[in-house]
Parts: C-alpha cells; structure tokens; sequence
C-alpha cells in the first residue's frame, strides 16, 4: 500500500513498522508531529514528557529492559538532552533505540540554528539523515537494525522542509519483536569512572565499524552522470541538485552522515574533475573531504546561513535563469502575532504601560516582544526566562527595578521549576508569572502535566500550580484573569512593591482551544470614537483603523472586551 506522507509521519510509521514498544518526547517544531502520529498507533505506549531530558532518559530505560524505543525533539531540545546522549553513547542499548532530531535552518520557529550533526560527531554515536518522506520511513525502521547491531543509540536527523514535506511511501507490516531479556551487567550500564574507562575504547572499536559499514551501506548511494562535475550532499540539498542539474552531473548522496566514508568518498572524487560539496548549515562534510586530502570547495561557494533553495543553488552554478520563479511583485511582509483574544494580550499590555523590565521565554507569549506591546526585554532558550531574572535581580540588589519573569505553563514544566527553586532558596525578590493557558499552545496544542490529559486525550494526573509554587518556598501565590485589565494592574503593582518572592498565575485559556466558545464581536460606534488610537495600542489583530475611525473585524474578534477597557468614551460596545 503506498500513501503521500509528510516526512514526519513517514518517521512514526517507521518507528511502528520496527516494532517499537515505548516512544517519549518533548513537542518542538518542526519535531512535534513525529510523536503526535506515533500516538495514534495503539500498539506503542507514547507519552509527552516534561522535557527532552526525561524523554531521553525514559526511552533509555525501556531500552535497558529490552524493548525498542525512540524518543522525538527539536535541535535545541537536543541542548536540553545532551547529558544522557553523551553516556548513552558509552552504555550502548539493550533495545534498540532511536533519536529523533529536527534541525531548523532558518529558524522558521526556532531562536537558533545550530547544527545537529556536531552532537552525533561529539558523542560518537550514527547519525541518518533522509532526504524525503519515503527514506524517513526506511531509514527510521532500518535505524534500529543498526542499534542492535552496533550497540549503540541512533539519531535521525530531519530537518523543517523534509519534516513538513509530502511524498510517496510504500507500507509495510509492523514486526513485533521479542522482547530482549534484561541482564545486570554493572561494567556497561552503570557509569561510574572506573566502569566507564572501560567503555570509551570500546566506543573507538565501534565508530571504526561503523566507518567500515559507511562505505557500502544502503543509505549513501553514488549516482553517476557527467564526470566534469561532482557534488557530495545529503538531505534537503540533495532534492535542489536533482532538480538542478538532473543526470547531468555526478552526484555522492549521503544518508550516514555520521561516521562519513573514507574509500567511497575518494573514489567518487577520483571519478570527477571538480568536487563541490553542498551542505546546509556548517561545512561539516567539506571538513572530511579536505581531511581526506581531497581539493574540494564547499562554504567558499555557499553560506552557512540559512536554507538553500534551487534558486541559490543554481546562482553559485550561473543557472540561475533556468530555475525560478519570482512573484510578479514583492509579497508584503506579514510577521507572527498573537492572536485576537489571546490571554496573553492583556498582561503584556500591564507589564508594557508600568514600563515593567521583563525576561521572556519560549513559546506564543515571545510575540509579546512584537510592537506595540513590545513587552520582552531578554528571551534565551526554555526556562531561562525565571533563572535569568534571578541573577538580574541579583546583580541590582533586586529592589533598583521593577522585573519579573513571564513562562508559560509548559515551559514552566519544562525547566522553568528549578529557576524558581532557585529564587526560593536564594531569596532574591522576583516576581514570576506563570501565563497558564491550559495547553502547549505554539506546536500545535499539545497536552501537558498541568491540563490534566495525556497524549491521546484520556485523563491524567495534573500538576497544581498554586501548590507547586507554594511547595518550593514561595509564599506569595496568586491568580489573575489576563482579560481584567484592573486586576493584573494591581496584581503587578503589588507584587513588584513586596519584599520577598513572588508568583502570579495568569490563567485564561487559549482563545484556539475547542472548549472555549467565543463571544459575540464587539462593535465600534463610530460617532462615539474620537480616534485616539488607544484601542490599537494591544495590537490586536481584529482592530484597525477605516477612514480614520476604529474598525473590528467581527470576524476575527471573540468578544474577550479587553479593548473596550481601554476605550475611555465608550465607543466600543
């Protein structure tokens, strides 16, 4: 049976078809679907974690009991996971287990643009990297052979475009395997010193296996055409050089890009007058190829910036005529915003007008940092947003400003606890504000330890924030509706002016969530508007201005009355 599937989904499916037990991840654009597909396969048990650390740690655990697992994240999730992933190198598996990873080049939802690939070369451990839906598929499925195999964890490597693109793939049946029987074996699972000494040769012996199966495995394949012209790639950049150049030149693709071939790459480049090699992000293929001894460009061509496309592909060529398409004109810009109702406004618009310094987080509520809320000071990766403001406070004496910290409710579960432990303990007069909106909001929706249900719906154990707070030292806990205007001014006020350790938890649903039914628009009456302007100032996007009065788009708005708070002479209604 063959079926169109985004590369995403032809990875869950390839995780089933091997016959995996056990799947934990942390939802990450562009990763989030790989769990979210998985989840509906009821033969494996998949769960959202807390975060990518206890997704990677659980699907270790599994593993050591002898079932095959994977676990799904973004790059920067990856961050988060590295402290297991380095030693999971060192034990190896019992179960075969894989890693799913998702690069962002651009940064279309991310707030960096590392590079995974140096995380697989620092821990030592395969890394496969498919260039469409249908490799995903085999490449996820064949993974856990490898682990198996070698001992050793596997990453998969996507990337946004081969994650959210469509293509064919062909269906198999799922292979139930047996489970592996656990046995105690002290030298290669438990890391101490001694044990791990022990261990690190042993991964040496491994990567030089591995760079044996490099060079006659199924996923680098040598695709020969001209000969005045060769180019070694993998993923993205490969479907750009076949749309390119065709058969016309001789192409390496490469789906193990780590450990890379020695004796495939220097025949390829023997066959060819000039090597090109085309990689996104950094030049990590070139740095072996010149290792190699090969005369071989690569990022003295092409940037370590952003995406590829065919178009700049072909530029570096001066092909660039014969590919593209250029719009007949410039399409407007149109940046993210929040959206109309959203909770959120109506907190940022309070922390904005008190003029309050504010350390952000990751998640919807970072739009808060767009204009006219321009309400961020400082955003840096999950949970830092509470640690950081910590240490601000810290270094002014905590009473020379007025900060505070906003999160929200995922990320709080995330990483945001330990920060506030932190504050607790270390007694630094911090307000936090916890913007609970009942779900994971910017991937899509997922559930998490506060809401109450699990990955597929059902009831769960839910996480009391007013406890949680109160458990780890902070006596100040309080709840505010971000849609009343008056009570988040005073809350703030009163928060900021006390002198010890504060939370507030602003607590409204996401505006998207099937559950929460709209409200009638409100309307503008144009004889009563004076065309201030104020209603505008929460950049909300159901507001503009029409021949020179306020204007609510009824179809956007959901009634939540912020704005008409703001309208000092009633004009909206």
């Amino acid at each position: 049976m063959k079926k169109l599937m985004i590369g995403n989904e032809a990875v869950a499916r390839g995780i089933y078809e091997a016959g995996v037990k056990v799947v934990s991840s942390y939802p990450g654009t562009p990763s989030t679907e790989i769990t979210e597909f998985s989840a509906k396969y009821d033969e494996m048990h998949c769960e959202w974690a807390p975060n990518e650390k206890v997704a990677m740690e659980a699907a270790f655990g599994a593993s050591l009991a002898g079932v095959r697992s994977a676990c799904a994240m973004k790059h920067v999730g990856l961050n988060v996971a590295a402290d297991p992933l380095f030693t999971l190198s060192y034990t190896g598996v019992n179960g075969g287990l894989l890693i799913c990873v998702a690069d962002d080049p651009g940064m279309h939802s991310s707030q960096n643009e590392q590079d995974s690939r140096h995380y697989a070369i620092a821990a030592k451990v395969p890394m496969l990297e498919p260039a469409d839906s249908a490799e995903s598929l085999f490449f996820a499925k064949t993974a856990f052979d490898i682990s198996e195999e070698f001992d050793t964890p596997v990453i998969l490597r996507m990337c946004t475009r081969i994650a959210h693109s469509q293509s064919i793939v062909e269906l198999g049946e799922r292979e139930e395997k047996t489970r592996i029987a656990y046995e105690k074996k002290a030298g290669k699972n438990i890391m101490m010193p001694a044990n791990a000494k022990l261990r690190h040769p042993i991964v040496e012996e491994r990567t030089q296996k591995l760079v044996a199966f490099a060079e006659d495995c199924p996923f680098n394949k040598v695709e020969m055409g001209g000969t005045e012209l060769g180019i070694i790639t993998s993923g993205t950049c490969y479907q750009y050089v076949k749309e390119i150049f065709g058969n016309s030149v001789s192409v390496l693709k490469l789906g193990l890009v780590n450990p890379l071939p020695v004796k495939l790459i220097t025949e390829f480049a023997a066959k060819v007058n000039r090597l090109v090699v085309i990689e996104e992000l950094d030049g990590i293929i070139e740095t072996h190829c010149k290792n190699l001894g090969l005369a071989c460009e690569g990022k003295d061509l092409f940037t370590p910036l952003g995406e590829y496309s065919q178009k700049s592909i072909a530029k570096v060529f001066g092909l660039e005529e014969k590919t593209g398409f250029a719009p007949a004109s410039a399409i407007p810009v149109r940046p993210p915003v929040m959206c109309a109702g959203c909770p959120h406004r109506g907190l940022f618009y309070t922390l904005s007008k008190n003029k309050v310094t504010v350390m952000g987080d990751i998640g919807c509520y970072t739009l808060g940092a767009q204009k006219p809320l321009d309400a961020l000071d400082a955003v840096l990766c999950m949970g830092a947003s509470v640690s950081g403001l910590h240490g601000f406070n810290k270094a002014l004496g905590n009473d020379e400003m007025k900060t505070c910290a906003v999160i929200g409710d995922s990320t709080f579960m995330h990483s945001g606890i330990t920060g506030l432990v932190n504050i607790a303990y270390n007694d630094s007069h911090s307000l936090v504000i916890i913007l609970d909106n009942s779900i994971t909001g910017m991937t899509g929706h997922q559930q998490n330890p506060t809401t109450g249900y699990n990955i597929k719906g059902d009831p769960a154990a839910k996480i009391d924030l007013e406890a949680l707070c109160r458990a780890v030292g902070i006596k100040r806990v309080r709840v505010v509706d971000p849609y009343d205007l008056k009570a988040c001014d005073t809350a703030i006020k009163e928060e900021l002016a006390a002198d010890e350790p504060s939370v507030i938890i602003s607590r409204r649903p996401c505006v998207l969530l099937k559950s929460v039914k709209a409200k009638p628009p409100v309307k503008i009456d144009k004889d009563k508007c004076r065309s201030c302007k104020m209603c505008m100032k929460i950049g909300c996007p159901a507001i503009s201005m029409v021949d020179g009065k306020a204007h609510i788009d009824a179809t956007l708005c959901v009634g939540c009355g912020v704005c008409e708070q703001l309208c000092a002479f009633g004009a909206i209604e």
